[in-house]
């Protein structure tokens, strides 16, 4: 039997949820290439600034810039990297981010897959931080997020059904 819950708990309960902030919104970019002579998928990880964890780029929305070519912008600016952005949302996941007024927010990203096709040898946050190509199933292991987690596999399985369309079929001997 659960028991009413007292004036003072259900005041403290609507006070928490007036402060409660909605979700922040970000956008990441999950970037990827595929080796030329294996056709083996790799994907981008980096560290995180502040906690060293394994991420992929991502930021806040800018003004004049639609999401996904704000995931392209913060892919060169934390990790050197251009290419090919796709327009459609790969995923979405959130996090907790720590402010540095010591307050934790929830964070909403949108991700969007881009092909690397070059990167630079300068850019704006070299040297704060390390990256990594992987594999899918490595990322998937590294990133701390869950729902990141499965955007790594579904992107695994997406690629896998790309690249065997694109393979030449094979002809039987006679």
């Amino acid at each position: 039997m659960t028991r009413p819950l007292t004036l003072l708990a259900r005041l403290a309960s609507d006070v928490q949820l007036m402060f409660r902030r909605p979700p922040r919104q970000q956008y990441a970019a999950l970037c990827y290439r595929v080796k030329k002579k294996t056709s083996e998928l790799e994907v981008l990880l980096l560290t995180s600034r502040d906690t060293g964890r394994w991420v992929i780029p991502k930021g806040w929305p800018m003004d004049g810039r639609t999401a996904y070519e704000v995931a392209a912008r913060e892919a060169f600016e934390e990790a050197g990297v251009r290419g090919t952005v796709e327009n459609e949302i790969l995923g979405t996941y959130s996090y907790p981010k720590a402010l540095k007024n010591g307050l934790s927010v929830t964070c909403k990203v949108q991700v969007y897959a881009l092909e690397v096709v070059n990167i630079a040898k300068n850019f704006k946050e070299k040297g704060e931080r390390k990256t990594e190509w992987v594999s899918c199933a490595e990322a998937a292991k590294r990133v701390y997020e869950p729902e990141l987690r499965e955007i790594f596999l579904l992107f695994k399985r997406r690629m896998a059904e790309r690249l065997a369309a694109r393979m030449p079929k094979q002809i039987p001997a006679e």
